[in-house]
């Protein structure tokens, strides 16, 4: 695939293999206009691919955006979105791409996968990274083994919304029908006022599950440059004036994402989330989305993985690989089990959580 020169730092070229040159440029999405022109040639590109996510990713923690842009002469090879995360508490290292459930690399040439591997090592090591991070990659494995696995959960939506009712399980029709039968409301909406009806409930939900929220600046972040420009949603479900539920769906060209979900737990027997999801469903069939995916699960979260399937969705694994700055298999640190944390947040002032949340997700990916 042939594509017209885009604006970027540096150009880094390889020596040649079997006559050919592979070129690599590294690309600021927060200041290039073209970088999304390029994504949208590959089908498999969501918004995580996209510039908007990048300004997110920048202006709420100061990541230092390096996408990557590989080609070979004027045939495109590769695009490669990477974000450094530099903490004096977790050290510095890329990622593609933080708070992202899984972010491939787009790989338009089959052929120069192993080049474009060498060289994204290096990189590593010329940026002194203690360890590269790729979310989810079929095509372009960095080591052996991954160092962690998810369940992913994607659902095709191109047979439209009554068809695809008759494909969920019973529970999931019954809540639904539960849910209007008891007055809730759920409707699609872009403002702002909707994005802070999402984050008190979002609030809440986190403290519920023993988790300080993301700062409320990230979602305004969110707003102002997914939800505001057209590349994401809100569903709101309302019973009489007060929200009770929502989620922040994420849409680019036929590909779309539920990313982030909350609801009030005392009105958890009303099932609003299920009408949440499926008002988010009808909503991205009517206007021509393709495939819709419900982000990460963790594999200890059996009941979520069963909620997910219960949609009719199709399971995958997603592999997160990391590699040291050798090339070397890098294996992440196990999760802390302990729980003790989650009883701290559980208990903590949402003020006080709120504040927690802007002081520690800086640091995290």
């Amino acid at each position: 695939m042939e594509t017209t020169p885009l604006s970027g730092d540096d150009s880094f070229v390889e020596s040649k293999t079997s006559d050919k040159s592979l070129q690599m440029r590294i690309l600021d999405p927060v200041n290039d206009p073209g970088w999304d022109h390029v994504v949208a040639l590959h089908r498999d590109a969501s918004c995580f691919h996209t510039s908007a996510w990048a300004k997110v990713l920048h202006q709420s923690y100061s990541h230092r955006p390096f996408y990557l842009h590989f080609s070979c002469g004027r045939r495109l090879a590769a695009l490669l979105p990477l974000m450094e995360v530099r903490s004096p508490f977790t050290g510095r290292r890329g990622v593609c791409l933080p708070f992202s459930d899984a972010c491939e690399p787009l790989i338009f040439d089959q052929e120069m996968v192993g080049f474009v591997k060498d060289r994204l090592v290096r990189f590593a090591h010329e940026r002194r990274w203690r360890y590269l991070e790729i979310r989810g990659s079929k095509s372009l494995q960095l080591a052996p083994g991954s160092a962690d696995k998810f369940y992913g959960h994607t659902l095709d939506l191109r047979s439209g919304a009554e068809e695809l009712a008759t494909g969920f399980a019973s529970p999931v029709r019954r809540a639904i029908r539960k849910a209007e039968r008891s007055g809730v409301k759920a409707v699609v909406a872009r403002s702002r006022a909707a994005i802070n009806d999402f984050y008190h409930l979002h609030a809440r939900t986190r403290r519920w599950h023993g988790l300080p929220p993301q700062p409320v600046s990230f979602f305004l972040n969110i707003y102002e440059h997914i939800i505001k420009p057209g590349l994401g949603f809100i569903v709101l479900a309302q019973h009489g004036p007060r929200p009770i539920a929502a989620a922040i769906f994420f849409r680019f060209g036929k590909n779309a994402l539920y990313k982030y979900g909350a609801s009030d737990k005392r009105f958890q027997e009303l099932r609003a989330n299920n009408l949440v999801m499926w008002q988010g469903i009808q909503f991205l069939a009517r206007t021509g989305a393709e495939k819709l995916h419900f982000g990460r699960t963790e594999c200890e979260n059996d009941g979520l993985r069963r909620f997910k399937l219960s949609w009719g969705t199709e399971e995958e694994t997603i592999g997160y690989f990391r590699v040291d700055s050798s090339g070397r298999q890098f294996l992440a640190a196990a999760r802390p089990n302990s729980g003790f944390h989650k009883r701290i947040f559980g208990v903590l002032p949402l003020v006080v959580n709120r504040l927690a949340g802007s002081m520690i997700y800086p640091h995290l990916d």
